[in-house]
């Protein structure tokens, strides 16, 4: 039995404006599509939802023409880039905004929570805000009650239970609202990004929730840039790009295609053009302790990963940031300039200079990495962004001794000794 149904599905906006905009657009509009019974003549403009190319047009089309099914007690992970329309495909799909074009299908009660605070209203109590949520659900006052002891103890906000929800954090607004949404059994659950506002403790209650609706035959939308999560929970993937669908299957096949084409271009050696500002890594490259850039690694060999950069001006709090992911999105390790040695950045001269960083053998696990890479400043006590590079390389990590196995799960690879007494 299908539960949703996305029929051809676009959705249109004017660049820096409300509506279409002016009088004349609304009044031309109202004249072809409702007397002339001629096609909305601003569905024929507008570009692609390509935040990295310059607009030719006053239109844009976050969404564009979104044509699939979910069937019931599917559970799905929409996966893309930030600007793909994933959120906005979630807030057509809750009817928080309406589609320009095409319908949307949805069969039994939706509940969303697409960002902080969604359907709590500020000055009602966090109980009084579950009732609120319950009625627009469509559950009567004792269905409610029959929930509300489970809803409270999974949020942890039993002690603020009774104060107005503008006085929660933005984790605690979360965590009743991801309660509110699972535990008053809609027949399907919409859940955006926004779990990663709330700690690590309560994303594992979360994703554990969301697999108990699963296995009880309900719908689950669940939008993240989390691979290892979407793989654990999700059993199918739908890839958005520039508004568009672009891949749809099985959850593992879609991650890796997402996965790879997001890393495509990267390489051992990354570079981008010099330009005129303070500061600036211009040029990066992975290499062993001697000989040419490469790609794989052992185990067993250093891996310096050479920055080179030029300076200007000198940067007060200047610190260089790296993360290293996995193949699958997890982050596998995150460090800093200042980890060791605060201001170690403060030496740098001006001019061009060369940084080397050693990534020590037996430190990552075999597989697949990217690394990302910025510098910031603190400069006023607050972070600043200097000079972002981004995703600039990727590598893999190997282990030739077989006998050490090949196959070891997680993230490090450290030899550790086991002594005998």
């Amino acid at each position: 039995m299908t539960a949703i149904e996305f029929n051809h599905v676009g959705k249109q906006y004017r660049l820096g404006l409300v509506g279409t905009g002016t009088l004349s657009h609304d009044l031309n509009r109202w004249w072809q599509t409702s007397i002339l019974h001629h096609e909305d003549p601003y569905l024929k403009i507008g570009d692609v939802n390509d935040r990295a190319a310059k607009a030719t047009s006053d239109y844009i089309w976050a969404l564009r023409d979104i044509d699939f099914k979910v069937e019931q007690g599917d559970v799905v992970g929409i996966i893309g880039k930030n600007g793909a329309g994933k959120s906005t495909l979630l807030k057509l799909l809750s009817r928080v905004t309406a589609p320009t074009v095409g319908t949307i299908n949805a069969r039994g009660r939706i509940a969303s929570l697409l960002e902080v605070g969604t359907g709590f209203h500020s000055e009602m109590t966090g109980r009084e805000n579950i009732y609120m949520n319950g009625a627009i659900l469509g559950m009567t006052k004792q269905e409610i009650s029959a929930k509300l002891d489970e809803i409270i103890a999974f949020s942890g906000c039993e002690k603020y239970i009774d104060t107005p929800v503008k006085r929660y954090s933005s984790g605690m607004t979360v965590r009743l609202g991801f309660a509110v949404a699972a535990f008053l059994e809609p027949e399907i659950l919409v859940v955006d990004e926004v779990l990663a506002v709330g700690d690590a403790e309560f994303q594992k209650k979360a994703i554990g929730k969301m697999q108990d609706v699963a296995s009880g035959g309900r719908t689950v939308l669940f939008v993240s840039h989390n691979m290892a999560s979407l793989r654990r929970l999700c059993h199918r993937g739908v890839l958005l790009e520039n508004g568009s669908v672009i891949n749809d299957g099985p959850i593992n096949e879609v991650v890796d295609f997402y996965l790879q084409d997001s890393l495509k271009g990267l390489g051992v050696q990354w570079s981008k053009p010099i330009v005129d500002k303070n500061f600036q890594c211009y040029q990066a490259e992975l290499l062993p302790e001697s000989g040419d850039p490469k790609d794989v690694f052992s185990c067993d060999e250093d891996i310096i990963l050479r920055l080179h950069v030029r300076t200007k001006e000198v940067i007060p709090g200047l610190y260089g940031y790296v993360s290293i992911a996995k193949g699958d999105g997890m982050v596998a390790w995150e460090f800093d300039s200042n980890d060791k040695q605060m201001n170690r950045l403060a030496d740098l001269p001006l001019g061009d200079s060369v940084i080397d960083i050693t990534i020590p053998k037996r430190t990552l696990a075999p597989g697949q990495y990217s690394i990302y890479l910025n510098f910031n400043s603190h400069q006023n006590f607050s972070g600043v962004d200097v000079d972002t590079a981004g995703d600039i390389c990727k590598f893999a990590i190997t282990d030739e001794f077989t006998q050490r196995g090949n196959n070891r799960n997680g993230m490090f690879s450290t030899l550790v000794d086991w002594n005998i007494h």
